[in-house]
């Protein structure tokens, strides 16, 4: 913005970019148009305007990835930082972040139940069941702050469904893990449950890996 010699107020210089309001679907629900400021963080957009504050800021440099989230697209899910990112690089996308996790995945197991039906308008929510790897990470105690979870939650869940769509030999799994949350910063536990309880869903899944 640019200050007016007379007026003294803010006004919009000529130079500077301007954006509609945002539009996107979080969760599986549309959102906006909103007007949102030129250059604000994605966090900040989630935290402050949708409060949805599961994802965490830490670094706000885009090392740590307790931000991140998912973009989903036709070719599938992918990770983005969040605190680095501005909102309306999102403009159009669909995201999921950490709140919409558990219920993506109890919705994809109605769906192959064929027991998938919409609440009704203004229905209370109700409490689902956690995804298997939010369960998993539960049961081996892989964390102890949570602030780096939602983090690992959204890495582990890109990976899941990468391998549900290309299934790897049970032989890499392991190196497959390190792979993609090796990225994730961890100042409690360290990796090694994290890790551990992602193999467990990947091990007693069937379709993540291949005979061999």
């Amino acid at each position: 913005m640019c200050l007016s010699p007379r007026r003294k107020s803010r006004r919009r210089c000529h130079h500077e970019p301007h954006h509609p309001p945002l539009k996107l679907t979080i969760n599986g629900e549309a959102v906006g148009p909103v007007d949102v400021p030129e250059g604000l963080p994605m966090i900040a957009f989630l935290h402050e305007y949708q409060n949805l504050t599961g994802s965490r800021l830490g670094c706000g440099i885009g090392e740590c990835r307790a931000c991140v989230v998912l973009v989903d697209d036709a070719s599938g899910s992918k990770e983005m930082r969040t605190c680095i990112t501005g909102a309306h690089y999102f403009d159009g996308k669909s995201v999921r972040t950490i709140e919409g996790i558990a219920r993506a995945a109890n919705a994809k197991g109605a769906a192959a139940a064929g027991t998938a039906a919409p609440a009704p308008a203004g229905a209370p929510r109700k409490v689902i069941p956690l995804a298997p790897v939010q369960q998993k990470y539960l049961e081996h105690f892989s964390f102890q702050c949570g602030y780096c979870t939602p983090g690992f939650v959204i890495g582990a869940t890109a990976l899941l469904e990468r391998l549900a769509r290309n299934p790897i030999a049970s032989a890499d799994v392991e190196k497959t893990i390190s792979d993609a949350l090796g990225t994730h910063l961890c100042r409690c536990t360290g990796y090694v449950r994290y890790f551990s309880a992602v193999k467990d869903v990947i091990l007693n899944t069937p379709g993540y890996t291949t005979k061999g």
